[in-house]
């Protein structure tokens, strides 16, 4: 079982930080862009570092990203996308269970992903579905959970998820077919999907899921922490 150890962090889990993107909408290396005073990346390792064991780097630039202090492995297949670092990263992890985010994601909550990682003996993916702050959506009747659309159509959140070490058979073969949606591969495994009316006690606004991809993405990100900083002073 997952268990809580006398240090805090969640025992036999370990974090996966996805960031072997080519960061095209940004324009450059979005995990490496200043975000309140350090970069990106290393807001979203010292969150994860808070509940796992162990974090490792998934990323094709060893050099770059080694003085983050966490080891760096490349992916097994290049040019597959997240899903195929998430499968290099599976196959590198010490425990039984990853929690796989993408480097992007500045307002990681830690509360939330211990209650994620909890519920990771229960199955084979542990995954969130919530409407995205960082992304405009068109209002109405929530899109229909089939996993032949792609994620964001459905509101899943594959890179803020826990994986088991038994997804890299399906994943792998999803990989070389070349079909690599994120979430083509769950019809094969055990799914548990954590809705959103279970993340509103911990995160009520989904800040959680927040990705940075665009310029503008980063502008609004930055405005929520100048915002916070001004109500923690009274102004």
């Amino acid at each position: 079982m997952v268990g809580l150890s006398d240090d805090g962090t969640l025992t036999r889990v370990s974090a996966l930080v996805l960031a072997g993107g080519r960061s095209r909408r940004m324009g450059r290396d979005k995990a490496l862009l200043d975000f309140d005073g350090a970069p990106l990346i290393a807001h979203v390792i010292a969150r994860v570092q808070q509940v796992c064991a162990e974090v490792i780097v998934v990323a094709n630039d060893v050099e770059t990203y080694a003085r983050f202090g966490a080891p760096v492995i490349r992916d097994v297949y290049p040019d597959r996308g997240s899903l195929g670092g998430v499968f290099s990263g599976l196959r590198a992890i010490r425990y039984d269970y990853a929690l796989a985010v993408a480097c992007d994601m500045p307002f990681l909550n830690p509360t939330l992903l211990r209650y994620l990682i909890a519920l990771a003996p229960t199955a084979d993916v542990i995954m969130p579905r919530a409407a995205d702050p960082s992304r405009s959506r068109s209002g109405g009747v929530k899109p229909r959970l089939q996993y032949d659309l792609r994620a964001k159509e459905i509101d899943l959140h594959p890179t803020h998820a826990i994986y088991s070490q038994r997804c890299i058979a399906p994943i792998e073969e999803r990989v070389r077919s070349g079909d690599l949606r994120l979430i083509g591969f769950l019809d094969a495994v055990k799914v548990r999907i954590v809705e959103a009316r279970e993340i509103d006690p911990f995160d009520p606004q989904h800040l959680s899921f927040f990705n940075v991809n665009t310029p503008e993405n980063l502008a609004l990100a930055q405005s929520f922490v100048k915002r916070d900083q001004k109500l923690e002073i009274g102004e």
